[in-house]
């Protein structure tokens, strides 16, 4: 099973993290965002961050521009139906999923592997909404996905075996490291995360201490590189908060149960880096 061409659905920070990812491997990519316009974007930030990484000496002159003549933008479906691999990056949610994965079914040619970088959401019921889920495979990068080493490889109920192995060594050739994970709510690293970013805000809810120091608390007394609001704001709130929901909602476990403090960074639109606040303020 041979890839050479590979769609990314999405041109939020995921997106165009994997697409950065995969042109920089020598693949063709195809970066599809309803409005072409973020995708447009994306690619400008893709090319300024392959830039970063001449100057640091970390890759060699010019491969910027070789990385960015992979890389065209659509907003239009019907450009991905000849990639052999389409890495789905969109909204954190399972309706709007399915949708996009039977309008893939029937866009996308017979042999084409659908995968989803969904950090906790269900690959089987995703899969079951087409009509190739032996094709249908979790595909979980981290942010930035530039960066992380760690690809979560999780087989849906259907996924054939060659579909996984395909993945798994799609990643090693890209300089990832991916481990095999079962299919369950929030998979390996989210399901031991992400609490511990609830139970931080649960501790500021009770006012037990500020933003600022619970972070210093994790660093220095945990060796996080980062703290969990901190982490939070690079995340996405709403990001963070869909995760917590989901394993509430599949698991029943009060352990779960997202704090108040994170609903309401949510729905006061505090979402973190992407919207310019969060737990912390970057517009100041």
């Amino acid at each position: 099973m041979e890839f050479k061409k590979v769609a990314v659905l999405g041109a939020g920070t995921m997106g165009l993290g994997i697409a950065q990812v995969m042109a920089q491997s020598g693949y063709d990519v195809v970066l599809y965002e309803i409005d072409k316009a973020i995708a447009d974007k994306a690619v400008v930030k893709i090319g300024k961050l392959a830039a970063r990484n001449i100057e640091k000496g970390k890759a060699p002159e010019g491969s910027d521009k070789i990385i960015l003549s992979r890389i065209k933008t659509t907003a239009n479906l019907q450009d991905v139906a000849d990639c052999d691999l389409v890495i789905e990056a969109i909204i954190e949610n399972m309706e709007i999923k399915k949708k996009v994965y039977q309008q893939l079914d029937v866009t996308c040619k017979p042999e084409t592997i659908l995968a989803s970088n969904s950090s906790s959401l269900s690959l089987t019921e995703i899969a079951a909404a087409t009509a190739r889920p032996q094709q249908v495979v979790g595909m979980h990068f981290f942010n930035p996905a530039q960066v992380m080493q760690l690809v979560e490889v999780i087989p849906a109920l259907q996924t054939s075996e060659e579909v996984v192995q395909a993945i798994m060594e799609l990643c090693v050739k890209t300089g990832k490291k991916p481990i095999r994970v079962k299919e369950g709510p929030g998979f390996v690293v989210n399901r031991i995360l992400i609490p511990g970013m609830n139970e931080a805000a649960f501790i500021l809810q009770e006012g037990l201490a500020t933003v600022e120091d619970i972070d210093t608390a994790m660093k220095l007394g945990a060796n996080w590189p980062m703290g969990p609001f901190a982490l939070c704001d690079l995340v996405g709130a709403d990001v963070t908060l869909a995760i917590c929901d989901t394993l509430y909602n599949e698991t029943g476990d009060p352990k779960y149960r997202a704090s108040s403090v994170l609903k309401n960074q949510v729905r006061a639109g505090y979402l973190g880096k992407k919207t310019g606040r969060g737990f912390y303020n970057y517009n100041a």
